[in-house]
This record gives structure tokens, sequence and C-alpha cells, in this order.
């Protein structure tokens, strides 16, 4: 496969000496300023009750080593039935470590409380008979906590019946209000049987809701309701091991957040004993009461140390709620993020999807003032998942109306990140503003994640943890608009260069901290990352380069981003197994031998999703089709776009490297389709927004072996777009 010199040929127009920072890298280096500033200030903009809690927990975070002597399992209880009306939750829930829980399933079926009870005994996801070959459950699922010499008891509390749609979750009236009392009794008589919620001798108990609801529920029959569709609500989660407080873990990195797979090894290394290898969770983290059951110095909220009665007293176990808050909002923001993002984000993305469209057709893109409009227009759309992820700043889920509030902010941040990119100085050339936009959503997915990730539970663009999944890091359809972002913004830091070597240089200075960033664990963490930006960013150089690139650049450049990902998966593995991501717990599957099951098992996902969904595969057969079409604009007649490149030689290998990294990405990763549409969402408009006047495209385009037409060389595509010649001082201004 080659690519020949001339679709990189530099312009004809006549070289300036070059300067660090003259009049043409300004405006780019005012933005690349700008989005430091935005970097910087971004961990202040985490939601108000995040900060509060982290100000208010103790410094000493880990595992609690007390042995775990009571786990009692229910189902469909989540933190909206926790409250003053259940005083024995309430109890326990205030003297322990406390979190959000997901309990999702790896298998088609919706969790249930027999697949919750088999994962709360085996640490895996679902039944075992059900899993997929490629899940390495063991077959039969093992009871990895009944094996322990001293194993805890296990108590099997009654479900809650699944409430409707109207119910208050609290109401004492409802079947579910009855039932929840019912269990509030249970939970109160089991706390004394060893030793008391109000003790401080109490022996380390585990409260665990191990599903949304129980399909069996006899409650539900017979009042003529059907459980609950879905998983709708994170469960609750309580260790009273842990001081009051939040809990997280390895799996998650998530104050407030842990997964149902955590709960044996949780189990495991309270009794001493290590988890097995393959057990996809992780050690429960917080902070470890002290030996007699109490919380040591540890103050609530106010800064005051209270017992169970409220007052002051050294022999009471310190009860405090800020953990029981965070968990609420987690579950709070996890239930209402769906059906407030349709009005959110959709209400934001009907203007540019109507300014795309103008600019797709001939006729409304050649009218100026309307084609200005839609130019505008098709810049801003990329910018509403941007807003969307920054929205997880402000607590919108405990507004009135949730659905109204996101809306809102999701607006109010879009509109201050359009004004950036619309009225900087990067306006004045036609590519400057969708530039600036594509730097600006891929500076602000990067910049939240090498923070730590705390916007993304609250955002509509973020991974929720009702679903599983990714709870921190760049997931992959956050991965697709990096790509896309970073190629967008490289293409107008080149199209400002007049040097090969410049060009070369920008790609690899800006590829370099995106790459850093993606694959830092403590960061991006995203491994499949590396593999699509490591290949289009190589290829990207060497055709910027001029040499003509050969079937050994390509190996080398797939040889590089392999080595990349190996290595930062292997310093990951080197540091303590509950600070490792998904990167160093590879390099365990790596070494023992299951590389192969981890392949198929992506694999296999990836032709699911288009196999069970053929609207999906459609849409990928047409980004497909426009991608191939675009790579030679001349022959399918897309004039504007031949104008575009003829006028800018960085353009076609712009749009080689992101197809490539975008293909990339579909084929290692197991849900590769979102990271390649979500790279199509962001480039099309960004693009389109480029492109020059219909009537420019028709004198302007350029002949199949890339050389440029008559006109063009005359200067007469510049003049007609309303834009000087290349090369001349007005076009620069």
């Amino acid at each position: 496969m080659t690519f020949p010199p001339s679709a990189i040929r530099p312009s004809s127009a006549p070289a300036r000496a070059p300067r660090c920072l003259d009049r043409a890298t300004r405006p780019f280096a005012l933005a690349l300023a700008l989005a430091l500033f935005v970097s910087v200030l971004l961990p202040a903009l985490a939601p108000a009750s995040a900060r509060a809690d982290a100000t208010a927990a103790p410094a000493a975070q880990g595992p609690s080593e007390q042995p775990v002597e009571l786990v009692l399992a229910t189902a469909g209880l989540n933190w909206e039935d926790v409250s003053e009306a259940t005083p024995h939750l309430m109890c326990l829930a205030e003297r322990s470590g406390t979190a959000a829980m997901s309990v999702g399933s790896m298998t088609p079926l919706t969790p249930t409380r027999r697949q919750g009870m088999e994962t709360l005994t085996s640490g895996y996801l679902g039944l075992a008979s059900q899993s997929h070959r490629t899940s390495r459950s063991p077959q039969p699922a093992e009871d990895l906590v009944s094996a322990l010499p001293d194993a805890p008891e296990v108590v099997s509390l009654d479900s809650l019946p699944a409430r409707g749609a109207d119910e208050d979750p609290v109401d004492p009236g409802s079947a579910r209000g009855r039932a929840l009392a019912a269990l509030d009794e249970e939970v109160g008589k089991q706390l004394d049987a060893v030793g008391g919620c109000d003790s401080a001798s109490m022996g380390r108990v585990l409260l665990v809701s191990v599903a949304p609801y129980d399909p069996e529920d006899s409650a539900a029959v017979e009042e003529g309701r059907s459980p609950a569709p879905g998983p709708d609500r994170l469960q609750v989660v309580m260790d009273s091991g842990f001081a009051s407080g939040s809990l997280t873990s390895g799996s998650t990195h998530q104050e407030g957040v842990v997964l149902l797979t955590d709960v044996v090894p949780t189990i495991l290394a309270s009794h001493g004993e290590s988890a097995p290898d393959a057990l996809p969770g992780q050690v429960f983290e917080g902070t470890p009461a002290s030996a007699d059951g109490s919380a040591g110095d540890e103050s609530g909220a106010d800064g005051s140390s209270t017992d169970a009665s409220g007052t002051d007293g050294s022999d009471a176990v310190v009860r405090d709620t800020a953990g029981v808050r965070l968990a609420t909002d987690r579950s709070a923001a996890n239930v209402l993020v769906d059906g407030a993002t349709w009005w959110a984000l959709g209400s934001w993305l009907v203007l540019p999807a109507l300014g795309l469209l103008v600019l797709l057709i001939p006729r409304l893109a050649g009218r100026r003032r309307l084609s200005a409009l839609g130019r505008a227009a098709a810049v801003c759309l990329p910018l509403g998942p941007a807003a969307g992820l920054l929205a997880g700043a402000v607590p919108w889920w405990r507004a009135a109306h949730p659905a109204l509030a996101l809306t809102a902010v999701v607006w109010g941040f879009a509109l201050v990140l359009s004004a950036i990119a619309l009225l900087g100085p990067w306006r004045r050339v036609r590519y400057g503003p969708a530039g600036a936009a594509g730097a600006l959503l891929a500076l602000a997915i990067l910049a939240e994640s090498a923070t730590g990730s705390q916007l993304q539970l609250g955002s509509p663009l973020g991974a929720q943890a009702i679903r599983g999944g990714r709870f921190y890091g760049i997931s992959n359809h956050l991965s697709g608009m990096v790509l896309a972002g970073t190629m967008i913004a490289l293409l107008a830091v080149c199209a400002r260069l007049t040097r090969p070597r410049s060009r070369v240089l920008a790609v690899i200075g800006i590829g370099i901290v995106v790459m850093g960033v993606s694959a830092a664990p403590t960061m991006g963490a995203d491994f499949g990352g590396v593999l699509v930006l490591v290949p289009a960013l190589g290829l990207l150089a060497l055709m910027l380069s001029g040499i003509r690139v050969r079937w050994w650049h390509l190996l080398a450049v797939g040889g590089a981003a392999v080595v990349a990902v190996g290595g930062v998966s292997v310093l990951d593995w080197l540091r303590p197994p509950a600070q490792r991501t998904h990167l160093g717990r590879f390099v365990d599957q790596v070494l023992s031998g299951e590389l192969l099951d981890v392949v198929a098992s992506k694999a296999q996902q990836n032709i699911d999703q288009v196999t069970t969904f053929w609207p999906l595969l459609g849409v990928l057969l047409v980004a497909a089709v426009l991608w191939l079409c675009s790579l030679v604009p001349s022959r399918t007649r897309m004039r504007r776009l031949a104008a575009f490149d003829a006028r800018h030689p960085a353009a076609r290998p712009v749009r080689i490297a992101l197809g490539v990294g975008a293909w990339i990405g579909y084929a290692t990763n197991d849900t590769g389709a979102m990271l390649l549409l979500a790279a199509l969402a962001v480039s099309l408009p960004l693009i389109a927004a480029m492109l020059p006047d219909p009537a420019v495209g028709a004198r302007g385009e350029t002949r199949g072996d890339g050389a440029r037409s008559d006109a063009d060389a005359r200067g007469q595509v510049g003049a007609t777009d309303g834009e000087a010649p290349p090369g001349t001082a007005a076009y620069h201004r």
C-alpha cells in the first residue's frame, strides 16, 4: 500500500520565514494556553457533594482486616428506601462504609436475585450455566465463601416487591412499604445477634442487595404487577468493617460506587485468603474502623463526633451520613440521566443538525448568508457532547425538575464553548472555528480523564454505573471523539504551517500529549485508544513528511502501537493489585494463558452488536462507503472536498489517518462500533464547515492524480471563497 507524494505536495505559495509565534500560529497558541487553563480549573468543577465528602473523609484509605462475620442478602433495595422510616437500615448505614452498587450481568438476561446470589458466593457475574464460553466463569459455579475455614454466615432476607411507576418509595401503606418495614425489622434482629447496631463491639456485617428485582416476587404477582423490567437503580451495599463514609474499589476507582463482584474478594481478603487471579472483582477500600468497631477520631460532616443518639460520647460508635448522601447522589444521577439526556442533548443538536444539512445541499450552501449560519451551527454540533461531559460538575439531579436542570446546564456549557470556537481569533479563516471546536472537544475529554474522571458518573456522556463497564478513564465512545477532535485540530494547525517538517513536528508533539493522557493508567487508562492513536498519528506523520508510505512503514507503526500498549500494561501490572486498572489485569490474563479467550470474547461482542441490531450494520456500511469516497473526491463528484484538498495539502492525509484509526478501533474493541460512529459524528460536521462554497468547488476541483487545476493554481479558489489565495497576507489575516 502506497500513498503518492502528490497527495501531500506542499503549496506552491512562497514560504515565509518560520517564527515560533508568528501571526499564523498565534491563535492556536492562544487556544493551547486556554486549554491548559481549563484543565487546571477542571478539578474545581467536581460536584459539590463529591468535593465535600472528599474533604470530610479521612486521608487513610485501604481494605479492612476485620473478618466478615455476617452477610445479609436481599434484592430490590436501593438508596431511596433507606431513611428515618427504616431505623435499623439507617443505623447500619450511618456506622458503615456505604456505596451504590452496580449489579450488571454479562448474560443477555436482566440481573435477577438468582444470578445475584450466585455472584455473591462465586465472584463471577451472572449464572455460570448461562454465561458465554469466553466469560472465564468456572463450570459449574464454585462457592468460594462457604469454602472458607471460618466462613461467615450468609442470611438470605426477603426481596422487596417491584415499585409502581408513581409509588412513593417509603409509603407504609403500599405493598413495597410493608415489605420494607418487615425487612428493616429482620435486619434489626440479625444485627442484635452479633452485638447490636449501636454497639462498638458488633462484628463485621455486610448488607448487600444482589439484584434490582426478583422475578418470583409473590407480592407483585398477587397485585397483578410485573416485576421491574431492568436494573433501573443501583443497589445498596453497607460494610461495617469501615468507618462511616464512602466505599470504593479498584474496579471503579470512584468514591461511592462498587460492583457486586467486589464482594467475594472483600470477604476472602478479610479472612486472610487471596482471591483467584481470574476473579474479576477487587477488594473494598475506605477508612477501616478501629479494632473495637468504632471509627476512632473520625468526625461527622459538621466536624463533631456524634454517637447513635446524636450526643457526644466516646464509648459509642460514630455515625455519619456523608457516605449515605454520596451513595444517594450516585444512584439518583444514574437513574435520571438517561431520560434527561434526550431533552438536554437532543434540544442542543437540533439546530447544528439543520446547519449540517444546509452545508450538504449545494443549492442551500450556495447562499452566502445561509451558508455562514450553517457553518456556525455545524461547528457547534460536537460541542454539545463536550458540554454533556462537563455537566457532571453540577448536581442537576437534585433539582425539582432534573431534565430541565440538565438541559440548562448543558446549554450553558455549550454556549460558552461555542463562543470560544466561533469568536476567537481563528475565526478569520474558514477552517479556524472547526479546528478550535475539535480541540475543545478533545481537550475537555482528556482533561476530565487526567483529573480522575470525576464528572462521568453524573454526565450524559459518561459511562453509567447502572450498565457496568468503564467507570473511569476514556471509554470507546469518548476515544472516538478524542480521535476525531484531535485530527480536526491537527488539520487546522497544519493548514497554518507551510513546511512539511513543521507539520510533522506538530503531529508528533500534539500526539505525544494526547497519547500520554490516553494511555496513562492513572488518567485515560485507554487500552484500545493507544491501538488507535499510535497507528493513526504515525501514519499521518509519515504522509505529511512527503515520503512514499510503503508496507514496512505500516508494519512499523502497528508494531509501535503493540509495544506502547504492552509497555504501559506492564508498568500498570507492576503496581499493587488494588491500584491496577484493566491494563495491568490484562497482563495477568496473558500470563495465565487467557489471551485467546479475551480476544475471542471481545470479537464475539463486536460481532453480536451488528448481527443482533441490523440498523447498526447499515450505518457502518454507509460510514465505510462515505470514507472511501472521500479519499477520491474528484472521482466521486465531491468537488468542494476536492477544492479543499487542493488548497490544504494536509486535508486528505488527515482523512486517511482518521479513517484508518476509526476502523482499527472498531476491530480491536468490544464496543468498537461506538468508537467509529462517535468519530464519524464529530468529523462530518467539522469537515463540512471547512469546505469552500459550491461555486468554488465547481472551479477548483483537482484531477484524479492529485494535481491542482489551473483555476486553483491562479489563486481563483481563494478569491471566490471570500479569502485571498494561500500564501498572501490577506489569506493569513
